[in-house]
């Protein structure tokens, strides 16, 4: 296992370095990502830092990649327009970390994206769950998934919101372990997606009913956007995925797309 993570801190530093020198003037904004540093997650955050660093290059901003977040403070933070949450999990943060990020949000200093395991909402690994960060995330608090993985059809609610500019109004993702909260979001965030669980193949019982799974809450002051699809690489083969990805990030950094 420390090799593999010794591999993955290369892989990083490797993939910052490059978007930093594929940039001839001063980045438009910067960008910081939270990554998820072991479990099976690992081949997405290294397909994603793959396609971010091209995305960087290409539209001139910046990224840099932690893997943990003890160098995160409140001056830390201030340097970045944009706070990606990479499949990292809203627990095991550092005390000041959490300050520092309740501010960013709370005070709009940047945006935020969080994919996939940062509604891992709960009690894991010894940690209590962050009472904070379920409130961010609607008032949820994770009970189940689909271990088994299955395909489904994911609707677009609200196509008129930025972050779905040219997505599809449906749009099929082949692999995901959908997760099951303990209640829907929808009453304390705005939904722009949610998943057809009558679409699921093959079927399972396991279900929640109204499912979203791409939704903003206006209650904070900063740009937020959560996409709970991203556990296979694959989800960069797919058009409307990375469509949806590149919309939030320059919709949640504020810039011009």
């Amino acid at each position: 296992m420390k090799a593999v993570l010794k591999l993955l801190t290369i892989f990083f530093l490797l993939s910052g370095a490059l978007a930093c020198s594929g940039q001839n003037s001063k980045p438009e904004f910067k960008v910081l990502v939270l990554a998820e540093n072991g479990g099976h997650h690992i081949l997405f955050s290294q397909r994603a830092a793959i396609w971010l660093d091209k995305l960087a290059q290409e539209r001139n901003f910046s990224v840099e990649y932690l893997q943990n977040t003890e160098k995160v403070n409140e001056k830390y933070l201030s340097q970045f327009q944009l706070f990606i949450q990479l499949d990292y999990p809203p627990y095991g943060w550092t005390k000041e970390a959490e300050t520092a990020f309740v501010k960013y949000i709370s005070e709009g200093k940047g945006g935020w994206i969080g994919l996939h395991h940062a509604t891992l909402l709960g009690e894991f690994d010894g940690f209590k769950m962050w009472d904070w960060f379920s409130d961010f995330m609607g008032g949820i608090r994770y009970k189940n998934y689909i271990p088994t993985f299955v395909s489904g059809k994911v609707n677009v609610e609200k196509s008129s919101h930025p972050v779905m500019k040219n997505v599809p109004s449906s749009f099929q993702i082949n692999q995901e372990e959908w997760y099951i909260y303990d209640k829907s979001p929808r009453k304390n965030v705005q939904v722009l997606a949610s998943v057809d669980e009558s679409s699921y193949q093959p079927e399972t019982g396991i279900k929640m009913g109204d499912h979203p799974v791409v939704w903003t809450n206006p209650a904070f002051k900063a740009r937020n956007i959560y996409i709970f699809m991203g556990h296979s690489p694959k989800l960069f083969e797919n058009e409307a995925y990375v469509q949806l990805f590149k919309n939030a990030i320059f919709w949640a950094a504020n810039q011009k797309q």
